[in-house]
């Protein structure tokens, strides 16, 4: 099986970007798992892992600083669709984020920016209840089961390149 390419689409501001850098660790119908380093390097973010749940709506990211020390995870709400090319996928930005901190402090981020995007017809009403969904079902899995459980498709890919 060939990995797909894969693309990040943001609505704002308007970007469309091949994520021609990030390495593919693990791919399935349900999982993409990659390994990526800072697209715009930061002093404070170096590199990362995610997860892209295909069917949920969501994008499950860790973020490392310089040091390898983990910064936070970062949850994109995350719309899927056909890329340009065959066996291609862009994952649309939807604008509501949700930012975990190691102490286990959550943050619900941008829902001013979905509203922003519905408002100027960057996004249709569909879009808009897409996100707000995938934004509840993401809580009510983080509340039932915390982060571990959905960042263990990037745990279990970065053992088995160990083993």
């Amino acid at each position: 099986m060939s990995y797909p390419v894969l693309y990040r689409k943001r609505i704002i501001p308007d970007e469309c970007i091949l994520l021609k850098d990030d390495q593919i660790l693990q791919c399935d119908d349900n999982t993409i798992v990659t390994a990526w380093k800072a697209i715009h390097p930061r002093s404070d973010l170096s590199h990362g892992y995610s997860c892209y749940y295909l069917k949920r709506g969501y994008k499950i990211s860790k973020f490392y600083r310089a040091d390898s020390s983990l910064m936070y995870w970062y949850c994109d709400i995350i719309d899927y669709q056909k890329g340009p090319k065959e066996n291609s996928i862009v994952a649309l930005d939807l604008l509501a984020d949700v930012v975990i901190y190691p102490n286990g402090r959550m943050r619900i981020l941008d829902l001013d920016e979905l509203c922003e995007a519905f408002e100027r017809k960057l996004i249709d009403e569909q879009q808009l209840k897409t996100a707000l969904n995938s934004l509840s079902n993401l809580m009510d899995a983080l509340y039932e089961n915390s982060i571990s459980t959905l960042e263990a498709p990037i745990i279990k890919a970065l053992d088995s390149l160990h083993t």
